[in-house]
C-alpha cells in the first residue's frame, strides 16, 4: 500500500505510524483517516509486529484536529462517522497496544485519536484541548 498523508517506520518488532501533514499541523481529513487505517489493518496482521505508535512530525503538532477544508455540511457528518468507524473504533479494539506519542498540539480530533489509543505519552511541549468545546459543540469524533 503506497502512503502519501503517512509514514510507515518498522524498527525491529515496534511499528510507528507517523501522520506527515505539517503543512496544516497534521490535521485530520478523510484520506488520511484512510490511510492510518489501512496502516493499522497491515500491522494487526504482521506478526512480527508487537507494537504500534502513532505521532505526527514535526515538533508543532500531533494533530491538530479535522480538516476544516472538508468542513462542508455533507462532508463533516461523513468524516465524523469514518472517523469513528474506520479509525477510532479500530484502534480501541485492536489486539496489540497502540501507544500514542503526543508532541506539540492534541487538539480536537487529534486528543480523540490519542483518548482511542490504548496509552499516551505526551512531551513537555504538548497541548492537550478540544476547543470546540468553547462553541458550543460535542467532540466530532464521539
Amino acid at each position: 500500500m503506497i502512503f502519501e498523508n503517512i509514514l510507515l517506520e518498522k524498527q525491529e518488532k515496534i511499528n510507528i505510524i507517523t501522520i506527515n501533514r505539517p503543512e496544516s499541523l497534521n490535521a485530520l481529513n478523510g484520506k488520511t483517516i484512510k490511510e492510518i487505517s489501512g496502516a493499522l489493518d497491515i500491522l494487526e496482521n504482521d506478526i512480527d509486529c508487537r507494537v504500534i505508535i502513532i505521532t505526527g512530525s514535526g515538533q508543532k503538532s500531533f494533530v491538530a484536529g479535522a480538516d476544516i477544508k472538508e468542513f462542508g455540511q455533507d462532508e463533516a457528518e461523513e468524516l465524523a462517522r469514518n472517523g469513528q468507524n474506520l479509525l477510532f473504533n479500530k484502534i480501541e479494539n485492536l489486539k496489540k497496544p497502540v501507544i500514542a506519542a503526543v508532541n506539540g498540539f492534541a487538539l480536537g480530533g487529534g486528543l480523540e485519536l490519542a483518548m482511542s489509543c490504548h496509552i499516551r505519552y505526551a512531551s513537555e511541549n504538548a497541548k492537550l484541548g478540544l476547543p470546540e468545546v468553547t462553541l458550543g459543540l460535542i467532540p466530532g469524533y464521539g
